[in-house]
């Protein structure tokens, strides 16, 4: 039984040592050639991969973004915290916001001022009357997704609202609107430079 057992090991041994060796290869000094990078070279490719991470959105992020808004025209990318999609769809201009998980976090597109609700109007032009109305900007919520939403620098809490940019000779402030109409202060922008 014993011979058994060791004349099975020496051929299993002698046929993975000649499959091991089918070819012999070895290095020829003469023809190596070198693919050295200059700091140059480096830098410039350092660059572009830095540039691509923020402007190219996740595989899964950009599928998902193909599907909730097929027809979505002059699509570009940037990521700052959310993969952002700046888009028009029916010829409007829209920004779509994506968290790590890929999923749409919500849009934001500017919209009339006449559009918000009346009690909020009017809110604004009795306590803001010195204010000139610069942009609205509506975020709409997806109510599938709890995360967090942040526009000027600033978190708030994932459901609809305008926003509401007003200026004041050299002062720029935030108005957030909800869609009861309640007014809030949301953000100073005049030491700012996040929008």
């Amino acid at each position: 039984m014993k011979n058994i057992i060791i004349i099975g090991s020496l051929l299993l041994f002698t046929a993975a040592n000649s499959f091991a060796q089918d070819e012999l290869a070895y290095n020829d000094i003469n023809h190596v050639t070198s693919h050295k990078l200059s700091k140059a070279q480096k830098e410039e490719n350092r660059t572009i991969r830095k540039e691509k991470a923020v402007t190219e959105p996740n595989y899964t992020t950009e599928q998902h973004f193909l599907t909730d808004f097929p027809g979505a025209t002059n699509v570009s990318w940037k990521i700052n915290g959310f993969e952002e999609a700046l888009f028009t769809l029916n010829g409007k201009e829209m920004k779509a916001f994506y968290d790590y998980n890929n999923e749409l976090v919500g849009t934001t597109s500017e919209v009339s001022y006449f559009d918000m609700p009346e009690i909020a109007r009017k809110y604004i032009e009795k306590h803001y009357k010195d204010y000139t109305t610069q942009q609205v900007i509506l975020f709409d919520d997806n109510e599938y997704n709890d995360t967090d939403m942040m526009l000027y620098g600033n978190h708030f809490e994932d459901e609809d609202n305008y926003f509401v940019e007003l200026s004041n000779n050299n002062k720029k402030i935030v108005l957030q609107v909800n869609m009861e109409g309640l007014v809030t202060f949301f953000k100073d922008l005049s030491y700012s430079n996040v929008k």
